[in-house]
């Protein structure tokens, strides 16, 4: 059934809260808000194992946090949680898991094979990792994989390993740990996307196309939350340029000022390319 006309009322009540919204976002460009309290809460990070990772295991370490790391490399999942404990965390809990394989990241969610403080879970000993840990109430989708080669160039398996890691592994995180959030009416949802998940790029069809999914997927999610007034589930989509970690070792980029930017984009009238738009006309 197609939603009713808006009543007066209604638009009134939509006015005055708009008026408010823009107040509120004045208000906060002026004065920052309070940065959120992170300690105590279990964060899951996935691709903790280098990179990104690494630096916001070591950041919320700092900051008080349980944390949860997740990555396919071991070894350098390993250096993560002792870089962690050095940084001043409390409880370090690392897992092997490759997420993109939606079986692995089910299995490792309930399973797994845990690094412990000191203490080393082999297989034979496979403790529940929400019973161990306890449910995830911060999710940190940041595990992500680059083929950097021209779409024709890719083999078909590689462009399948970046939606699979890139895109994908959010669907399987998102229904392994979302449920306790959503019944605890507390949780916070973090998609690293990028900026190549909001414009094409050369020799990144791949990866713009998964980055692009993984921001829509994230927009999506926050939008069904919204609807269904689950007021205790926050979301962030973070996308990054290039950031000197490893993953794109060896590309350079020139920048230009931000209003040199808007002036470019005015003079190809790129803020008004939808103006004139009428559709495609129908046959008679």
């Amino acid at each position: 059934m197609a939603p009713s006309v808006n009543t007066a009322k209604e638009l009134s009540i939509f006015l005055v809260k708009a008026m408010f919204a823009f107040l509120e976002a004045a208000i906060f460009a002026l004065i920052p808000k309070p940065l959120k309290n992170v300690a105590g809460e279990i964060v899951l990070i996935t691709g903790a194992g280098s990179g990104l990772g690494r630096l916001l295991a070591v950041q919320f370490a700092h900051l008080g946090s349980v944390l949860v790391l997740w990555d396919i490399n071991e070894e350098g999942n390993e250096e993560t949680r002792r870089m962690a404990w050095d940084a001043g965390a409390m409880t370090v809990h690392a897992y092997t898991c490759d997420c993109g394989r939606k079986e692995e990241v089910y299995r490792v969610a309930n399973q797994g094979s845990l690094v412990s403080g000191l203490c080393y879970y082999h297989n034979s000993l496979k403790p529940q990792v929400k019973k161990e840990v306890g449910d995830v109430s911060i999710l940190i989708n940041n595990a992500g994989i680059v083929t950097g080669r021209k779409f024709l160039d890719c083999p078909d398996e590689l462009i399948e390993k970046s939606f699979d890691v890139n895109f994908k592994a959010h669907l399987w995180t998102y229904k392994a740990f979302l449920p306790a959030m959503i019944a605890n009416d507390h949780g916070h949802l973090v998609c690293i996307s990028s900026s190549a998940g909001l414009i094409g790029t050369n020799q990144l069809a791949d990866y713009c196309a998964s980055k692009f999914a993984a921001f829509g997927f994230a927009e999506s999610i926050f939008l069904e939350t919204l609807a269904q007034k689950q007021n205790g589930i926050k979301t962030t989509i973070v996308c990054p340029f290039f950031i000197k970690t490893g993953m794109f070792e060896g590309c350079t980029t020139s920048f230009l000022p931000f209003k040199v930017g808007i002036l470019v984009a005015e003079y190809l009238r790129a803020l008004h390319f939808m103006d004139s738009f009428t559709g495609q006309k129908k046959k008679d």
